[in-house]
């Protein structure tokens, strides 16, 4: 597994990433523990949670899957980990009763309320590194640093990272940060794949100026890119099959994710694997972490049978000639913007 550095931080971590989103909804913890074991034993080092998860909500509470992280992490050295987490802020139709935190914001006391929280669940003193899991437009950003900082100050986190930030709250946050000589977001962790290369528009250069690390979600299109939706097909259990029915919110996303464009791109990427002897699943996330704006690539799975496609692209260096192939198939269906 090879490993890589976080920004300009002491951590170093590999270079695919274990997400738990669906842990305590579409995986059991008994089948968590299994998953998280397969890639520990692989040699990820990285494992990615937040304090709103798991997504979709539809366990005892939101906030069920840090408390199976931490029970996982008591069978394991701790300082053996790289712990990442969320605090939600304002949630932009995620959050929903029954969220331990109720409303939340990137207030003082909904950071400090936060953190305090996710500790507690993990079972854990500190953490690798904080996110910020959405961005605040309510509440004013220095604050918010200020407030992480003192984290960071603390020692209950190392490093601090934002999430579904956009090229101009990233490079605000910087200058803010430099500014108020407080820690800086060292990583950002975006939509990025196969399906959706917006982020190499603007923000990927920002991340290379500035030496920030991309840690990229959904490699996989939400599980588009491994054509279980190929041929109008919503398999019993799979993530936008649920999101059909589901609040607004959720809906938009599976509008987003599953629609013809993506179906026919995921066929011409398949297409590609096929030729070049690997798995789609293999191909997609090789191509994730192929990039010198990514730290580590976060993959989710909801059964151990899924694992073995996705650990193959560790040792996977795509060639040239397929690269080429890929973004012909990027330039003739590309992204919508907006």
């Amino acid at each position: 597994m090879r490993k890589y550095r976080v920004g300009k931080s002491s951590i170093v971590v590999s270079d695919i990433c274990m997400g738990t989103m669906t842990f305590g909804a579409q995986a059991d913890e008994k089948t968590s523990f299994r998953i998280m074991d397969m890639a520990y034993e692989e040699g990820i080092d990285f494992y990615d949670t937040a304090e709103m998860y798991p997504v979709p909500p539809d366990a005892k509470y939101v906030g069920d899957t840090e408390e199976i992280v931490g029970r996982w992490m008591k069978t394991k050295e701790r300082d053996s980990i790289i712990l990442a987490t969320k605090v939600a802020g304002p949630g932009h139709g995620w959050i929903t009763p029954p969220f331990r935190g109720g409303k939340t914001g990137l207030d003082r006391h909904h950071i400090v309320r936060a953190v305090e929280g996710s500790l507690r669940r993990l079972d854990t003193d500190y953490i690798d590194l904080y996110q910020t899991h959405w961005p605040d437009p309510d509440f004013p950003l220095e604050e918010t640093l200020l407030a992480l900082d003192d984290l960071v100050r603390s020692g209950k986190v190392r490093i601090l990272g934002c999430s579904n930030e956009t090229t101009w709250g990233l490079t605000k946050s910087l200058w803010a940060s430099d500014v108020q000589g407080v820690a800086r977001f060292e990583t950002i962790q975006n939509n990025f794949s196969l399906n959706n290369r917006r982020f190499e528009d603007e923000l990927a250069q920002a991340c290379l100026q500035e030496s920030v690390s991309l840690i990229p979600y959904s490699p996989l299109a939400g599980g588009v890119l491994s054509g279980k939706y190929n041929d109008g097909a919503f398999p019993e259990g799979a993530r936008f099959t649920m999101y059909q029915h589901a609040p607004k919110r959720q809906q938009t996303m599976f509008r987003r994710f599953v629609n013809d464009r993506t179906i026919e791109s995921t066929r011409r990427f398949q297409a590609i694997a096929d030729e070049a002897g690997m798995p789609v699943v293999t191909l997609a996330t090789a191509w994730s972490k192929q990039h010198d704006f990514v730290a580590s690539t976060i993959v989710g799975a909801t059964s151990p049978e899924q694992m073995p496609d996705i650990l193959a692209a560790a040792e996977v260096t795509l060639e040239p000639d397929i690269l080429a192939r890929i973004n012909a198939v990027s330039r003739e269906i590309p992204y919508p913007m907006g």
